[in-house]
């Protein structure tokens, strides 16, 4: 149950729904709609366990899970409405091992913020859109829109007054948060009159929080591409690279890869950003037969950082961009012929000594405070042995 969630409209429902749900669940949907929309929710139908809502409940978050208000924890009465304040919402269900019930349905629909000022997180900086209608409308000149960092400029036109901003410069400040790093930065609008004036400046705040996990999914092949959702939140562009050789120097291109049994694998994550103060690395990666279900026969070569798997390895990068890594190949059973790998990779402040970046393995609990985890899935050419390989199981 859970996932991540893009459509600009749907339905999200408890296990089951309509029948009773399962005991010892704990869900979270992260619904992300177009930039400059927000998330209406409504609700339904609730039939839980009520009372004070120790045991079952829903939450309802103002975006990412670990860092944003609670609009409301419920379990019954009547039916709320809620909407978010940026693109993004998250919808949490959780049960004990007591009492199971029908659960609850609700609906989504993405509704425009409105139109005075529009932001994209773009990967290498932040586009700002100001309607100069709405500078005239309170009595505000283009010419008067400026950044603290005098030599960043605007692009103004006939209908709009244009920032792009980059994450790395013109004042822009960055601040790691528990689900996101935040880059924001002020677009001031001076009133005119340089002896009197009877109207308040503006401060326009803008902001982009761009999470901080992401999931990466490949078939064991290379020519991946994550192509960034250009929301105010952004996940960070990243793709996963099959090499030839621990030198890294040449991509395997072929599709599919055949691969012998216990062939050395090496891959490398790079993470596409301007902003240089960031490093990144191998959270965890699972191994399954099949691309929809990393659950029912899971096989993890590193996990919260840890090596599950005794021919998994890291190598050196000669940039804090890079994670390079490898494995050696195997198969699950001589009736799946293909092998999907899943990995999430993490993103930090470079320097933050007290990230998970650095700490190397650690036991972390399945929600840890200091991360969310966002999915972005990409699926490209399979694995496979060559022909002639025998099949002998799983190994590693």
């Amino acid at each position: 149950c859970g996932g991540s969630v893009s459509d600009s409209s749907g339905v999200l429902q408890s296990p089951n729904y309509p029948g009773s749900y399962p005991n010892d669940v704990d869900c979270l949907w992260e619904i992300q709609v177009e930039n400059n929309f927000r998330v209406t929710l409504t609700f339904r139908d609730i039939v839980m366990q009520s009372g004070t809502c120790q045991h079952d409940y829903i939450e309802v978050y103002d975006g990412p899970l670990h860092s944003s208000p609670l609009l409301g924890r419920f379990c019954s009465g009547s039916f709320p409405t809620y909407v978010s304040s940026s693109n993004m919402m998250s919808v949490r269900f959780h049960s004990d091992s007591r009492y199971s019930f029908r659960g609850f349905q609700a609906h989504y629909s993405s509704i425009p913020a409105g139109h005075n000022t529009t932001i994209q997180c773009l990967p290498d900086y932040m586009h700002i859109v100001v309607s100069r209608d709405y500078l005239r409308s309170q009595g505000y000149s283009a010419q008067r829109v400026t950044l603290n960092d005098n030599r960043c400029r605007p692009t103004v036109t006939s209908q709009e007054v244009v920032f792009n901003i980059p994450y790395n410069s013109c004042g822009t400040m960055q601040e790691e948060n528990n689900d996101t790093i935040n880059y924001s930065n002020t677009i001031r609008v001076a009133s005119s009159g340089s002896i009197i004036k009877r109207k308040k400046n503006i401060n326009l705040h803008v902001s982009c929080k761009m999470l901080r996990k992401s999931w990466q999914q490949v078939m064991y092949a290379a020519e991946d591409t994550v192509d960034v959702n250009e929301y105010q939140f952004g996940r960070y562009d990243m793709n996963i690279t099959f090499y030839d050789s621990p030198a890294f120097l040449r991509q395997v291109r072929s599709s599919p890869y055949f691969i012998d049994l216990n062939q050395n694998l090496y891959l490398q994550a790079c993470l596409h950003s301007s902003d240089p103060n960031l490093k990144v690395v191998v959270d965890t990666c699972v191994a399954s037969p099949d691309p929809h279900d990393f659950n029912t026969l899971a096989y993890y070569l590193v996990r919260n950082g840890c090596p599950r798997d005794s021919s998994y390895a890291t190598y050196y990068s000669p940039s804090s961009h890079f994670a390079r890594f490898k494995f050696n190949a195997f198969e699950f059973m001589s009736r799946h012929p293909s092998v999907y790998l899943k990995c999430q990779m993490l993103v930090c402040r470079l320097g933050d000594y007290s990230s998970h970046c650095y700490r190397g393995c650690s036991s972390r609990a399945k929600r840890d405070t200091s991360s969310a985890e966002e999915e972005v899935d990409v699926v490209v050419g399979p694995l496979q042995l060559r022909e002639g390989d025998a099949p002998s199981g799983t190994t590693g």
